[in-house]
């Protein structure tokens, strides 16, 4: 194995700030890719054994390196990012369905929602858990829709193989089942603690005279109208 090359992916990684392709780590450094995922996980290994402050993720095809979420609070208060309110049920349930069936269109979540989905599409694209990897070719051309890297990693999953299996809609059985799962992403602090974690780029803001609470107030406000005029269409 090359030397120092837990050294080196610790470097890379830590000087990129963001995910970095195994492919291109192995490429550069003149590995072969399956040297690189045994290094980086005998890196996490010894991170995790002595409770260190960083962790390194695998995303898919990419690495990363972040923080160690048992230290969240601590990250959040003394870099002063606001928390993110939590995801409404609506955006939940719509984040449920592009990752089961992506990639999809917003046409195709209203019609198992069966309600407008274009707000909570948006709320899902302005967090960075879906976005657009597409456009169907037909009349129109429609957006499609798909999951991010920050999907997987507030999830705490790898690939969206590691989702748990998508039953059978068919059947009622299958429908109370989907829902069951819809319902437990709901309970998951992962969505509401993670996200502060990897979404730096979240400031407080105090822009207008709007203090940090009143801002949060705000925006839950707009998603319980929305939910209400989702509901009542």
């Amino acid at each position: 194995m090359n030397e120092y090359l837990q050294e080196k992916i610790e470097a890379i990684l830590f000087a990129a700030g963001d995910t970095v392709r195994i492919d291109r780590i192995s490429l550069i450094l003149g590995v072969d890719p399956a040297d690189i995922l045994e290094a980086s996980e005998k890196l996490s290994e010894m991170y995790e054994s002595n409770n260190r402050g960083i962790r390194i993720v695998r995303i898919g095809d990419k690495l990363q390196m972040v923080s160690n979420p048992d230290f969240a609070s601590d990250i959040i208060k003394v870099l002063e990012h606001r928390k993110p309110p939590r995801l409404s049920a609506p955006a939940l349930e719509t984040l449920s369905i592009v990752a089961y069936y992506q990639p999809v269109t917003r046409a195709y979540v209203d019609q198992i929602r069966g309600v407008d989905s274009s707000y909570t599409v948006s709320v899902l694209m302005d967090k960075g858990l879906i976005d657009k990897q597409g456009y169907l070719n037909v009349p129109g051309r429609p957006a499609l829709y798909g999951t991010t890297d920050l999907f997987l990693r507030t999830m705490g999953i790898t690939n969206l193989d590691e989702l748990p299996e998508l039953p059978d809609v068919s059947t009622s059985e299958g429908v109370l089942k989907l829902q069951e799962q819809i319902e437990q992403i709901k309970e998951s602090q992962q969505i509401e603690g993670q996200l502060s974690l990897y979404d730096s780029s979240q400031d407080p803001s105090e822009e207008d005279g709007k203090t940090e609470e009143a801002e949060i107030e705000e925006i839950t406000d707009a998603e319980k109208e929305t939910e209400e005029q989702e509901t009542e269409s």
